[in-house]
């Protein structure tokens, strides 16, 4: 009977071990599983200057959402799905630009918010857009004396 106590201790504390280190992983990996609550916008890009799903939507230098996915319009530009957090309510005037963090860091969505009374609801767009700088064309125009 004793042997049998020490199994059953043994194999409950392996089980609390391990969903312990399932939980570490998903909070340090910043993992979703059910998903982001919040509400979706739309920004259209002339560029999107390498913008992939996940990247992270800034205000202000706070994270407010991520960004769920790029994809092309009929015209050619570049559409970004934002999830934004359900708390943060964006401005119909706000801007959206696609910016990198430090020279080569990863890309992300700043938003800087307007200052109007109406909000964007949930399906809406972000009008105002500033599309990623591209630092080969910069570095290509100062060469060849264009700047």
């Amino acid at each position: 009977m004793k042997k049998f106590d020490i199994e059953l201790a043994v194999g409950f504390f392996l089980l609390l071990g391990i969903l312990s280190l399932a939980y570490i992983s998903i909070n340090l990996g910043k993992l979703e599983i059910v998903g982001r609550d919040g509400y979706t916008v739309y920004a259209e890009f002339e560029k999107a200057g390498g913008i992939k799903p996940k990247a992270i939507v800034e205000i202000a230098g706070v994270e407010v959402g991520t960004v769920k996915s790029v994809d092309i319009t009929g015209d050619y530009r570049a559409r970004v799905e934002l999830t934004i957090d359900k708390d943060i309510k964006l401005q119909e005037d706000a801007i959206a630009s696609i910016k990198t963090k430090g020279l080569i860091g990863e890309q992300y969505v700043q938003i800087s918010p307007g200052g109007s009374d109406k909000f964007i609801p949930n399906g809406g767009k972000i009008r105002e857009t500033e599309s990623a700088i591209d630092i080969e064309e910069l570095i290509s125009k100062y060469v060849f004396g264009k700047i």
